[in-house]
């Protein structure tokens, strides 16, 4: 089953740690957002492959927008 990463609060990309296609393991940070000159990086839950990876650096996400998602 697909895990869904979605973003937690309204922030920047600051830096995209993996690709699509990458294996991940739980705990692995996927991107780290910046938000009020803070660095929050979001991690994955489940182990598996990164299916999808909805955000690029530079972008800004909302909260609930789809970071990535994980197969």
């Amino acid at each position: 089953m697909a895990e869904e990463i979605r973003a937690e609060m309204v922030a920047n990309v600051w830096k995209v740690v993996v690709n699509e296609g990458d294996d991940v393991s739980d705990g692995d940070t996927l991107v780290i957002l910046e938000s009020m000159k803070m660095e929050i990086p979001v991690l994955t839950e489940a182990d598996g492959k990164v299916t999808r990876l909805a955000v690029g650096e530079g972008d800004v996400v909302q909260e609930g927008d789809l970071i990535a998602v994980i197969g």
